[in-house]
C-alpha cells in the first residue's frame, strides 16, 4: 500500500505511556527525521524524538523498528512509545503528519493492512477486534481463542477433509478403469463428507453462547408498575441509573447496565410497567418492554407481594421467567414462594444474582469457549452444512 499511517495505538486519555505506531513502505523515515538514529531490528533504543520540521525536542522516549514482513501489518514499521502526555501525543502526531507521504490511520487500517497482507485471517481479526473491548474473564478468554487462531483452525481441518474427498472422488471418476483404484471409495469418501456435515452442525447448535457471551447474558426486569423495578435495578447496579417514583408509569424507554457477574457479561434492562394505558408515549415503552423481554435470555418478572400478577402470555415459555417478589422488607414475616427481595434492604438480592449466575452457566457452559461469536460465521457455516447435505 503506497501510503504510510501513523496514529495513537495505545488508547485516549492522559496516562504515563503513550505508543504512536507508523506502518508503510516509509515508515523508515520517520525515524530518520525525527530520531537521527539507525536502529537494530525489534530491539528497543532510548533516543531523543525531534520535530521532523524544526528538530525541536519533543521527548526522550523509546523507538522501535519492524522491518517487513515481520511485523504486526507485514509492512515496515515503527513505534514511538513516547510519555502519555496530551502535548507530547499532539506533538509527535503534528510531526508525523508533516512529513510528506505519511497520513493518519483510518480507525482499523493496521489490522486492516495485517489482514490483507495475509498477518491474519479475517476470524482472527475479528477475535482481535473483541479482545480490544472484552471488559469480564468469559470475553477474554473467548476473544483469545477466536484471535489465536480456534475457528480458522477448525474450518482448515474441515477444508482438508473435503479436498481429500473431492481429489478421491475425482480420481474414481476419471481413473475408473484403472485397477489400483478401489471401487469403493466413493462410498467412504461419502462418509468423510457427512462426517464434516455432521461436525459443523454440532458446532452451530451451541445455543449462541458465543454470541451470549460477546453481547452479554440478557436480563429483563419486567412486571406490573410500582413493583419497583427501577429500584431493583439501582439495587443491583449500586448506584442510580434508573428514576425511582411512586407514580406508576415512571419508566418510559428501557434502561441497561452492563456488569461482570462472576467472569459473565451480564446486561440487566428495566423495562416500562405493564398495564392497561391510553398514554401513547407509555403503550409504545410497554411494547418496547414486552418485545426485550421476548427476547432476552432471562426475564425476571418482579410483583408486590400484595397484588401479585402473573407473567403475560407471551412471556412464558421455555423456563426463561423466573417471578421474584419485591418489598419483603414492608411485610416481615410473609412466606412467598420461589425468591423474595428488598430493592431497598438488599435482603435476597445476592441469592438473587447467584440463582442468575446458574442461569448464565447453564447457557454459556463453563468449559471450552465458543469458536462461532458472530453471526457471519453462524450464516456461512448453515450454508456450508447445507450444500453437503444435497450431496447423494
Amino acid at each position: 500500500m503506497a501510503d504510510t499511517i501513523f496514529a495513537v495505538a495505545s488508547g485516549q486519555g492522559a496516562a504515563a505511556i503513550a505508543i504512536v505506531r507508523i506502518s508503510g513502505p516509509l515508515a523508515a523515515r520517520a525515524i530518520e527525521k525525527m530520531c537521527r538514529i539507525s536502529l537494530r531490528p525489534r530491539a528497543a533504543t532510548v533516543s531523543n524524538i525531534c520535530d521532523a520540521g524544526s528538530g525541536i525536542l519533543i521527548d526522550r522516549a523509546l523507538v522501535l523498528w519492524f522491518p517487513g514482513p515481520n511485523s504486526f501489518t507485514g509492512e515496515d514499521s515503527a513505534e514511538f512509545q513516547v510519555h502519555g502526555g496530551r502535548a507530547v501525543i499532539v506533538a509527535i502526531l503534528r510531526s508525523l503528519a508533516g512529513i510528506e507521504g505519511f497520513r493518519p490511520a483510518l480507525a482499523g487500517e493496521f489490522t486492516r493492512r495485517a489482514f490483507v497482507n495475509g498477518k491474519m485471517d479475517l476470524t482472527e481479526a475479528e477475535g482481535l477486534a473483541d479482545l480490544i473491548v472484552a471488559e469480564t474473564d468469559a470475553q477474554l478468554r473467548q476473544a483469545l481463542g477466536v484471535a489465536a487462531g480456534g475457528l480458522r483452525a477448525k474450518i482448515e481441518c474441515w477444508r482438508e477433509a473435503l479436498i481429500r474427498a473431492q481429489a478421491v472422488v475425482a480420481a474414481e471418476i476419471d481413473f475408473s478403469d484403472e485397477g489400483d483404484v478401489p471401487s469403493e471409495v466413493s462410498g467412504k469418501e461419502r462418509e468423510a463428507i457427512f462426517a464434516v456435515r455432521d461436525d459443523i452442525k454440532s458446532v452451530l447448535a451451541d445455543g449462541r453462547r458465543g454470541e451470549i457471551v460477546r453481547d452479554g447474558f440478557r436480563v429483563v426486569i419486567a412486571g406490573p408498575p410500582n413493583a419497583g423495578k427501577s429500584s431493583l435495578l439501582n439495587a443491583i447496579a449500586r448506584r442510580d441509573v434508573a428514576i425511582v417514583s411512586d407514580q406508576p408509569g415512571t419508566t418510559r424507554d428501557l434502561i441497561e447496565v452492563h456488569l461482570d457477574l462472576v467472569g459473565f457479561p451480564v446486561v440487566f434492562v428495566d423495562t416500562a410497567g405493564l398495564r392497561n394505558s391510553k398514554d401513547k408515549v407509555e403503550k409504545e415503552g410497554m411494547s418496547r418492554a414486552v418485545r426485550s423481554a421476548q427476547s432476552a435470555n432471562l426475564v425476571v418478572w418482579l410483583n408486590d407481594p400484595q397484588r401479585p400478577e402473573a407473567p403475560p402470555g407471551e412471556l412464558e415459555g421455555a423456563g426463561k421467567v423466573l417471578v421474584v417478589v419485591n418489598k419483603i422488607d414492608l411485610y416481615p414475616g410473609m412466606v412467598t414462594p420461589g425468591f423474595a427481595v428488598s430493592a431497598v434492604s438488599g435482603a435476597g438480592i445476592a441469592e438473587l444474582l447467584d440463582e442468575i449466575v446458574k442461569r448464565v452457566e447453564l447457557v454459556v457452559g463453563e468449559g471450552e469457549p465458543a469458536i462461532l461469536t458472530r453471526e457471519r460465521h453462524r450464516v456461512e457455516l448453515s450454508d456450508a452444512a447445507a450444500a453437503l447435505g444435497d450431496i447423494r
